[in-house]
């Protein structure tokens, strides 16, 4: 990653963050509900969210999107990309100061370039930066390929036989520039499709080398988390009526839909539907606490946040139930935009908690923004990610049967021991989590790798030491015995959203994270802040420095 300050530029990139401040003054006119933008930039505590001055509907994004793409031959030139180098607008966000952060991904002769992805930041001064996923230079001798597709499937094969991978069968190869590590290079990239070891599905991305067929990396894409269901007691549902009966349609957050898989492995599944509009019991109890849990989930990211939705574009996902026989987990599919909860041993406990809830869409959210990669140090900062965001939401609901914590999992008694899957107080309590960064940490289980990301949040949220919160007791430690003042868990969870919507990138390690989040603090409440200087400390705390 690199974040270059440079002079200011008179190119098409102002163009487009002058369109797009358009768009948000319009969208001051229509959207209903929401806090007026601060006026400029302040100081202190008060400054902006992070959050998009307004939200935008969901037609002015789109046009805030193709405004930047009709921009991006302009904005290549000005980057210095070569000849055969295009960009790809994925997504739009502005500042309420009216700074734009535009992200791109990178085609090279036509073929997608993977890890090269970049945010361009445009303030109103004309002040520009750049983040970027690889400072590597763009090129490869040719795109003609000296080992071909079938041998590029044959290694993704054997890839997904590693993994464990059962009934896996891999789809065409295409071509691509791999530039997410070292040298880039002409490879493969094959889908495997099958079954992990656990009953989830699999959806295993390989890539390899085009000239030597050596594998080069592998990225599993079925994001998995776990939590459990029917203890939300009674709560509010948003439903639709058809006909004489009721459904779980919920009109006021995209229209997300919950179904029945009824033990099915594929497909939608039933649309769960009730006569008299008073749902529980039965097989409805799951189905009422996905329903729940993403709408929560919904509730946060559009009140706390100023995000619309998944793709921030007001359409939402759809969650599935009844997962299999007796499967112990819940994931995220980005190829249904879905997710997905089975109903644990026996199909006697369904993983349909808040945090479970909040945990997979929030990898959605992540694959929208960052895309972090599920490999290495970036695949741990992803899954934090998601338990950063699950803690968050679960305080934001206030639901009485389940308090908000730092402990992911808390209802479940997976273990069976009644302890939690995860703290991030302190997460070596788990027996496989690292409470600090290492050298070796990017060759250990996303799951387990991302426990120093959850410790940095606790440490910026509540500060170190002993404490207790919510009739929970927590006593986090540092790499260093330093000690750690926390900011409030408000402000650290806008300063993580920042970071991962407008400085991380596919290829960020724990370093990198370092980086953005200091940008990020930088932009919420300056670089002489409280604020910053805690995030820094935090990092430091947990051996990133």
């Amino acid at each position: 990653m690199r974040l270059v300050a440079s002079s200011p530029r008179k190119n098409s990139s102002r163009t487009h963050a002058a369109r797009l401040a358009a768009l948000v003054a319009s969208a001051a006119m229509v959207v209903v509900g929401v806090q007026a933008p601060l006026a400029g930039a302040q100081s202190g505590t008060d400054r902006a969210s992070g959050a998009t001055a307004l939200p935008l509907t969901p037609g002015q994004r789109a046009e805030a999107i193709a405004s930047a793409q009709a921009d991006s031959a302009a904005e290549a030139e000005a980057l210095g990309l070569g000849a055969r180098e295009k960009l790809v607008v994925r997504d739009v966000v502005e500042d309420a100061d009216g700074t734009v952060h535009t992200r791109y991904e990178r085609t090279y002769a036509g073929l997608p370039v993977l890890g090269g992805d970049l945010v361009v930041h445009q303030a109103p001064s004309g002040t520009r930066g750049v983040t970027r996923a690889t400072d590597a230079r763009i090129a490869v001798a040719g795109t003609d390929a000296e080992v071909g597709p079938a041998s590029a499937k044959h290694t993704a094969l054997k890839a997904a036989a590693a993994e464990r991978t059962a009934d896996a069968t891999a789809g065409s190869a295409r071509k691509v520039v791999w530039a997410a590590s070292g040298t880039p290079v002409l490879a493969w990239e094959t889908v495997v499709k099958g079954v992990q070891a656990d009953g989830t599905p699999s959806e295993l991305h390989v890539v390899t080398d085009a000239t030597t067929g050596k594998e080069l990396f592998r990225d599993e894409a079925i994001h998995t988390g776990t939590g459990t269901g029917d203890y939300n007691g009674t709560v509010t549902l948003g439903t639709t009526k058809s006909g004489s009966t009721y459904n779980l349609t919920d009109s006021g957050r995209g229209n997300h839909k919950t179904y029945d898989l009824n033990q099915r492995t594929s497909g939608t599944g039933t649309l769960f539907t009730d006569a008299d509009d008073v749902w529980g019991g039965g097989r409805q109890s799951a189905g009422v606490d996905a329903h729940y849990g993403a709408a929560e989930t919904w509730d946060f990211f559009k009140n706390v946040l100023g995000r619309n939705g998944i793709k921030n574009n007001g359409v939402a996902s759809y969650s599935r139930t009844h997962y299999g026989n007796s499967y112990v987990n819940a994931f995220w599919d980005d190829s249904c935009f879905c997710m997905t909860y089975g109903d644990g041993s026996g199909n006697a406990n369904p993983l349909t908690s808040i945090d479970v809830a909040a945990h997979e869409m929030s990898h959605g959210v992540t694959s929208n923004t960052a895309d972090l990669n599920y490999s290495g140090e970036s695949g741990g900062l992803n899954e934090a990610t998601s338990d950063i965001f699950a803690t968050a939401v679960e305080f934001y609901s206030g639901t009485p049967s389940d308090p908000g914590d730092y402990l992911i999992g808390e209802k479940i008694d997976i273990n069976g021991d009644g302890t939690p899957l995860r703290y991030q107080d302190k997460p070596s309590k788990d027996g496989a989590s690292k409470d600090y960064w290492s050298s070796g940490l990017g060759g250990i289980d996303v799951h387990y790798s991302s426990g120093p990301a959850n410790h940095f949040f606790y440490l910026l949220s509540e500060g170190s030491g002993a404490k207790t919160i919510n009739g929970v007791s927590y006593n986090s430690p540092t790499s260093d015995g330093s000690k750690v003042t926390g900011i409030g868990r408000d402000k650290a969870i806008k300063i993580w959203y920042k970071a991962l919507t407008t400085y991380m990138t596919s290829t960020t390690n724990y370093a990198r994270a370092r980086t953005a989040t200091l940008s990020a603090a930088g932009d919420l409440y300056g670089t002489s802040s409280a604020e910053y200087k805690a995030v820094g400390a935090a990092w430091t705390a947990i051996n990133v420095k």
